[in-house]
């Protein structure tokens, strides 16, 4: 295969030109960063938002022009639009083939403007499993509720939405990278029954993501979008702690079928599960309830139980705001070891008590988004007050 790299991409993209200005896009400021793996190319485009639709053409455009180069699997434009975009510097040489501006890694979504509807053909379902904050085992829930709902016979998909610190490539153990048939859409890789996508499929696991916020949302919606999820059920999404740009792109752009909240027992923790809870409120879209990880640590040797973070305080919660308490799952090594080998706990262990809490999670999971099931619910509006 043919080494596709930046300078190569550069001279193809000198062919195409801005309709506004005459330039071509690397001369009128308009290219803001290249990146190349493996044959696939990301390209990002730095554009006053008032263009942004008028701008649409020439996006396709440079997709086209490199994805006909020698040795390019797949090409893909993104255009960013925080403000009017100054002229750009060309980007820094010397960082080596495929790596151009450190934010302009993976994958890049078709647009970040016009705040249309992402649509995911064949899926019936859609659910944000989130945290208030970052170190809860939100991640490690969201993969073993996933494998719990196959395990149950519901066809079911795991995206990994965290862009900045992606956690499925570790998690389920992949290293190769998706293949694409076309060039435009992704296959997602297969891993013990469910259909996955990750940013980490595409970067290496070493490589920051300086990102701005509408690259975030771009990368979001491509892997959304792009990727060929085929029929499911169920598509679980695993997203980043906060309730920033990610989970207000989800929200607002996706109808998404409801949220799981992840907590863990201690006050600290419950406060901000509580702001994430209250952003899913605030943009209808319904709580299917919080799960309380890490409620109790289990000794490995001789079974006593321990309540280091407290106990009870994300069902208590529940209670007061009025959501379902979906379950607790214990504080334990086997758990923890499983996860980080790749192998999580509900494939590893599938006989175990702590398998069974993530099945019985599941299960009461699908049993409220087939109740709630009313046709598909539109996707709200965010409206600041």
């Amino acid at each position: 295969m043919a080494e596709v790299t930046e300078s190569a991409i550069r001279k193809v993209l000198e062919t195409v030109i801005d309709p506004a200005s005459g330039a071509s896009v690397p001369s009128s400021g308009l290219l803001g960063g290249i990146a190349t793996r493996a044959g696939h190319v990301a390209i990002t485009l730095n554009v006053d938002p008032a263009r942004g639709t008028a701008l649409e053409p020439l996006r396709q455009a440079c997709e086209q022009a490199v994805r006909a180069m020698p040795g390019v699997l797949s090409a893909t434009a993104v255009m960013t639009a925080e403000r009017a975009a100054p002229p750009q510097p060309a980007p820094p040489q010397g960082q080596g083939a495929g790596h151009g501006h450190a934010h302009s890694h993976g994958p890049a979504a078709k647009t970040t403007g016009g705040g249309g509807r992402i649509d995911v053909p064949g899926v019936k379902h859609i659910i944000a499993v989130a945290s208030g904050k970052g170190g809860v085992g939100k991640s490690t829930t969201a993969v073993n509720l996933a494998l719990g709902l196959a395990a149950n016979g519901i066809a079911t998909g795991l995206l990994d939405a965290d862009i900045y610190g992606p956690s499925m490539p570790r998690m389920l153990g992949v290293t190769e990278k998706p293949e694409s048939a076309d060039g435009k859409m992704l296959k997602p890789i297969e891993r013990y029954g469910l259909r996955t996508m990750s940013i980490g499929y595409i970067v290496a696991e070493d490589t920051p993501m300086i990102w701005r916020g509408p690259m975030v949302s771009s990368a979001l919606e491509q892997m959304l979008r792009d990727v060929q999820w085929g029929e499911l059920d169920v598509l679980v999404v695993d997203m980043p702690p906060g309730t920033g740009d990610a989970q207000l792109t989800l929200a607002q752009r996706v109808a998404l079928a409801g949220a799981v909240i992840v907590s863990t027992p201690q006050d600290i923790a419950l406060v901000d599960a509580r702001k994430g809870l209250n952003m899913f409120r605030k943009v209808a879209v319904p709580v299917l309830g919080i799960v309380e990880n890490m409620s109790y640590f289990l000794c490995p040797k001789c079974g006593e139980r321990s309540e280091i973070f407290g106990h009870g305080g994300a069902r208590e919660e529940a209670e007061k705001l009025g959501v379902p308490f979906l379950g607790e799952v214990p504080l334990h090594l086997d758990i923890r070891t499983t996860s980080d080998s790749g192998h999580p706990i509900v494939v590893d262990q599938p006989d175990s008590p702590h398998t069974q809490v993530y099945k019985n999670i599941a299960g009461r999971v699908w049993k409220q988004l087939s109740a709630n099931q009313r046709g598909a619910r539109k996707a709200p509006t965010i409206v600041v007050r």
